[in-house]
């Protein structure tokens, strides 16, 4: 079944105008838990108490509050909320554009797919040609749900891209972190060993090759429990820094190349095993002279 689009609008770069729709390419799986009793194993209900009559409030009756500072609540109402977006709460406003090097990656936050509407096929074709060919990327904003968001637009194969953005007041600065400072250099032979072991570890990207494997040892262990058994967790230990660098880059890059070397070996050997594919040796027996007859 085809995914369908939880946002239709319109994506404007000055004055030309074309539809589109927003397609989520990310989705989370991860194993959801339910709250229970432990005596009963009834489900737990979380319900809204007053804090001052101590009596459940039902959702017509709750409203939203901003505190200020100095304490005091400021009373904000759902329509009040929703004109916060303004008139344009449709429409996807590209503001200029920007090298796409120059943006540092962890200002992008969430991909989205965009794909055009019907009569913003030409338009969508045109500036996805644009933007591959100039290595640009459009900056603008855009109503998401009840928050406006910072986003960039960007060529992907054959289909733009839209990803969210933090704004900058979201990011910490690195001056505020206690960071150790790097006071002491590399030498030559702690470095040139540490770029064979990249070399050695080095392969292209696949993303199928990484899968979640905490999701799937929880798995195991919930039907471990169903089954009837009994899961401990193992005793682990605390990592410690290592205290002879070049020796252990060297032992990686042994254990690297091993690594590397075990497949084709094991295929080597699959392809000189004295037995052939009936399992019967490859070299026959020579035959016995035969008695001589006087």
């Amino acid at each position: 079944m085809a995914q369908r689009s939880m946002w239709n609008g319109t994506v404007a770069l000055g004055e030309v105008l074309f539809p589109v729709k927003l397609y989520s390419v990310a989705q989370e799986h991860r194993v959801r838990f339910r709250e229970v009793h432990l005596s009963d194993s009834g489900r737990i209900m979380h319900r809204r108490i007053g804090s001052d009559s101590g009596e459940e409030v039902p959702p017509e009756r709750i409203n939203k509050a901003y505190e200020t500072r100095d304490g005091k609540q400021i009373m904000v109402t759902e329509d009040e909320i929703v004109a916060a977006r303004g008139a344009n709460s449709k429409v996807i406003q590209i503001q200029h554009f920007v090298s796409a090097s120059e943006i540092d990656e962890i200002f992008y936050e969430k991909p989205y797919l965009l794909g055009a509407q019907d009569g913003g096929e030409r338009a969508y074709r045109v500036f996805l040609s644009a933007l591959e060919r100039t290595g640009k990327v459009g900056i603008g904003r855009f109503t998401l749900r009840t928050r406006e968001q910072l986003v960039a637009l960007a060529p992907h194969g054959s289909a733009l891209r839209l990803y969210t953005m933090r704004f900058a007041d979201e990011l910490v600065n690195s001056r505020e972190l206690d960071i150790p400072s790097l006071s002491r250099e590399p030498s030559s032979k702690e470095l040139e060993m540490a770029k064979r072991l990249i070399d050695t570890l080095a392969m292209p990207w696949e993303p199928a090759r990484h899968e979640d494997r905490y999701r799937g040892a929880v798995m195991a262990v919930i039907e471990q429990k169903a089954s009837g058994g009994e899961v401990k967790p193992r005793p682990e230990a605390e990592p410690q820094p290592t205290p002879d660098l070049l020796a252990a880059l060297q032992q990686s890059i042994e254990a690297s190349g091993r690594r590397k070397r075990e497949p084709a070996e094991k295929a080597k050997r699959r392809t000189t095993s004295p037995k052939s594919a009936a399992g019967e040796p490859k070299t026959k027996p020579k035959p016995k002279p035969k008695a001589e007859t006087r």
